[in-house]
């Protein structure tokens, strides 16, 4: 009766479990998973966003596919803050980066089309994949010690097959915090001509990168090489999740882009799903990223260092540096699974952290920990880990 697209199993992992049963008997954890910027703290000027979403305006029905044009010169401010300026009508407002997902995949896949994703990366893009009934292929980024994560390119083409509609890029990648560079930018949408094929990149992470790297990419809305779909959002780039405005950025050769642009509208058009009153917000929301994301870089340098020095001395465990985004790795020379860590540390001392094979990182043993929560819980679940893992011995 039902579609195969939805799974019939909706059976909780280990962890989950377990996470389900300690809120069951009201059991206090200490969450270093979180990733809610609204739960941790930060300061909000609640005054101006609620004298923004009460904007009269909101009250007349304006419908366009591509949404109001008054959001989308805000959005088009944005990047001709950071340097690359993009016309408005290139623009298409979502409700968040999962609908832009969608969308695109639905402009560009039939069912059964391959979609290449990185891996480690965020499992949402399995789930979104799935029910689009388009095929999820993985393919990997690779880590060195000296340089960091980078694509594995000669595995990225060998990837690609005539069913290929789509390679996806995430930069900053969850959770591995590697920004797109320059060459790999090259070779992708050389694949991409090579193959007939698009690019999207998902830059929701793109504002907090660590220090500068002139090969890094600032943002792929532009890139003329190919058919390229840019998307971002309100989430992680003011830290309103809430809010749910995302788009999508269409650029590429001319003529290429402006059929996509023209299909992509009779695509949101059959939605029209972002709200009236946040899109008229949209300006005044602008105007408040730059005072949120220095309270969210404070907090991820402050939560990183906290980290390191509570696993400092411990020559099993290494934090791999971090390029960008909000996430902490380490890496465990152990032989127990990071499941079983995870769940070790949550049943002993009440803390939370996800184990690496969530994010199908590559075999040994990985966590990853969000750096948004509070500097003191971090700190008091950190030093439990580190706990932890010196009590289980060289």
């Amino acid at each position: 009766m039902f579609s195969h697209r939805v799974p019939a199993d909706h059976s909780a992992n280990l962890l989950s479990a377990l996470i389900e049963r300690r809120r069951a008997h009201g059991q206090a954890m200490l969450d270093l998973t979180e990733s809610n910027p609204t739960r941790c703290g930060f300061h909000y000027d609640e005054r101006a966003l609620l004298a923004a979403l009460a904007s009269p305006g909101a009250l007349l029905y304006e419908p366009h596919p591509q949404g109001l044009a008054s959001a989308r010169s805000a959005v088009a401010g944005y990047y001709a803050e950071i340097g690359s300026p993009v016309d408005p009508e290139s623009l298409f407002l979502t409700t968040g980066t999962s609908e832009a997902y969608t969308q695109v995949f639905k402009l560009l896949a039939d069912p059964g089309d391959e979609i290449l994703v990185p891996v480690p990366g965020y499992p949402l893009l399995d789930v979104l994949t799935s029910l689009e009934a388009v095929r999820l292929v993985p393919y990997r980024l690779v880590h060195d010690h000296a340089t960091g994560w980078s694509i594995d390119r000669e595995r990225l083409r060998a990837s690609v097959s005539t069913r290929t509609r789509t390679i996806v890029v995430v930069s900053p990648n969850n959770p591995t915090g590697s920004y797109l560079k320059l060459g790999e930018l090259e070779e992708c949408s050389s694949l991409c001509r090579q193959f007939g094929c698009a690019l999207i990149v998902d830059e929701v992470f793109s504002d907090y990168g660590r220090g500068s790297d002139p090969a890094r990419v600032r943002t792929a809305a532009g890139n003329g090489e190919c058919l390229t779909f840019t998307l971002n959002g309100f989430s992680k780039l003011v830290g309103l999740p809430q809010l749910k405005l995302g788009w999508i950025h269409v650029s590429g050769p001319r003529n290429l882009a402006a059929q996509a642009r023209e299909r992509l509208s009779f695509v949101t058009d059959a939605f029209l799903s972002v709200s009236s009153a946040v899109q008229h917000a949209a300006p005044a929301v602008f105007r408040l990223r730059d005072g949120l994301q220095a309270q969210i870089n404070r907090r991820l340098e402050e939560n990183g260092r906290t980290l390191e020095e509570c696993l400092s001395g411990l020559p099993r465990c290494t934090v791999l540096d971090r390029e960008g985004g909000w996430y902490a790795i380490v890496k465990i020379a152990d032989e127990r699974s990071d499941e079983d860590i995870a769940v070790r540390l949550l049943e002993k001392d009440g803390v939370l952290v996800h184990p690496g094979y969530f994010y199908d990182f590559p075999s040994g043993s990985f966590l990853v920990l969000s750096l948004l929560p509070p500097t003191e819980s971090f700190r008091e679940g950190s030093a439990k880990l580190a706990a932890l893992l010196r009590s289980a011995g060289p």
